[in-house]
């Protein structure tokens, strides 16, 4: 049943990525230097949802000062969106950030789809370019 979206999805990325349909149904992409992937999934029966996952940035550094550190400037609201939940996790090279967006897309077409993803990776786009100093 995750099909049909997956397939809307696609078509929805494809007006402003390139994208790569992987063998187990995913599509992967990326958007200002974040790397992007959507997955189907069936959570009951009738249920069908997408879930987008960005990986905003990684290995980023820890700083000295609690105020400046990743977590505390992710909280904050550095790169503060509507859509998406930012996650920080410390890694063994530093901090390394992501953000999921969730959402039952059954009936969705191509032109809300798209809306809906592209404002969740340009969230991700700006949190990066806030993070690591890059232009989004």
């Amino acid at each position: 049943m995750t099909a049909p979206m997956i397939d809307v999805a696609r078509a929805a990325l494809e007006r402003f990525h390139d994208v790569q349909a992987d063998d187990d149904g995913s599509l992967t992409f990326a958007h200002g230097g974040v790397l992007c992937v959507v997955q189907g999934t069936e959570l009951e029966e009738g249920l069908p949802v997408l879930n987008l996952t960005c990986v905003v940035a990684w290995d980023l550094p820890v700083a000295e000062d609690p105020a400046q550190d990743v977590p505390t400037r992710v909280a904050l609201g550095v790169g503060e969106g509507l859509f998406g939940t930012p996650r920080v996790v410390r890694g063994e090279a530093g901090w390394d950030v992501t953000m999921r967006y969730a959402f039952p897309a059954a009936g969705l077409t191509e032109g809300p789809m798209g809306t809906l993803l592209m404002l969740v990776v340009s969230s991700a786009s700006s949190m990066r370019a806030e993070l690591v100093g890059e232009p989004a």
